[in-house]
């Protein structure tokens, strides 16, 4: 059985507004080696499948800061402090970032985004039976465009590179397996 490697000390290193960084060190129960490991400690993300009853894909395109480019994606976003589950932040965000409803949420996996140094999990829910309500409400640091595709025209997009974010390919991925698990 494999053990645990011993935290022998932890310090913060900053905050950072959307993530804190901190330096863990760790002593390996195999070798005996020792290291200060870099975290970033940050809430947990929520992304949304929102299928429109006619079985339409709602996507975003928005301006990504850390690749310099527009992207598609699905609607998602962090888990705030105010909300009282990931289930709950699913929902806000896709109100927020599309003016969309669903009328049934299912909940579909979680991944965790890169465990090699950072803290949080990725949940992904399946929103059913979506309509618009009312009009996006992002951010400032916002510009999103609603679009909606059929399922053929979002997997040509990732088959193409237009989606490329890895959560929403995961989350894609999840939507999938649920689809053959309900026979749809």
């Amino acid at each position: 059985m494999r053990r645990l490697w011993e935290k022998k000390g932890s310090r913060p290193v900053g905050d950072f507004s959307i993530f804190s960084v901190r330096y863990d060190r760790s002593l390996s129960p195999l070798t005996g080696y020792e290291k200060e490991f870099t975290i970033l400690e940050t809430n947990d993300w929520v992304n949304v499948v929102p299928v429109t009853p006619e079985g339409r894909i709602v996507l975003v395109r928005q301006f990504r800061h850390g690749t310099r480019r527009y992207t598609v994606e699905i609607p998602g976003g962090g888990v705030d402090r105010s909300d009282r589950s990931a289930d709950e932040a699913a929902r806000r965000e896709l109100l927020e970032e599309t003016g969309y409803e669903a009328e049934e949420f299912l909940f579909l996996g979680v991944v965790e985004p890169n465990p090699a140094f950072q803290t949080n999990r990725c949940h992904t829910y399946l929103a059913r039976g979506v309509v618009p309500v009312t009009s996006p409400h992002t951010d400032p640091g916002e510009e999103i465009e609603v679009l909606v595709a059929g399922e053929d025209e979002v997997e040509e997009m990732v088959r193409s590179g237009e989606i490329d974010h890895a959560l929403v390919i995961a989350a894609l991925y999840w939507y999938g397996r649920w689809k053959r698990k309900e026979g749809w």
